[in-house]
């Protein structure tokens, strides 16, 4: 049976977004992967773009709030940044709950090389972290 695994941010545009692209990369048919925010400001297209360098396709997500699955029953929740850790909604739920900080790329100051090169940055924590998160939890665990 796959796994159900929610994605939480702030605004469900960027984290998130990366993450749930990762997940459903690395998890493949053992994986169900939502992601969502505390709020809805829709897909950054710099995320897009740094998705799209690396190979992954998120240009068909949508920013979804967090209320929009609260009869879906999680296996796992993970939150991507602090305030979206802060202002989740409770759910009942058995869901593992899992959280890192990870830095907002869209606030990124500079250039247009700098803005990218930190988006760049960030994809690739989120990687790591999304990698890391199936090979321990979904990979050897079904």
């Amino acid at each position: 049976m796959k796994k159900k695994i929610l994605v939480l941010c702030t605004g469900n545009s960027c984290r998130s977004q990366i993450a749930h692209g990762y997940l459903q990369q690395f998890g493949g048919d053992k994986v169900e992967v939502y992601s969502a925010g505390v709020e809805t400001h829709g897909v950054n297209p710099k995320a897009i773009a740094t998705m799209k360098a690396d190979g992954i396709d998120i240009s068909s997500h949508t920013s979804n709030n967090v209320l929009e699955y609260q009869g879906i029953e999680f296996d796992f929740v993970i939150t991507v940044c602090d305030h979206a850790k802060e202002r989740c909604p409770y759910f009942p739920s058995k869901a593992i709950k899992f959280h890192y900080n990870f830095p907002d790329p869209a606030k990124a100051v500079g250039t247009d090389e700098q803005v990218k090169i930190e988006f760049d940055r960030v994809r690739n924590l989120i990687k790591d972290y999304c990698q890391d998160f199936i090979s321990h939890n979904i990979a050897h665990n079904n």
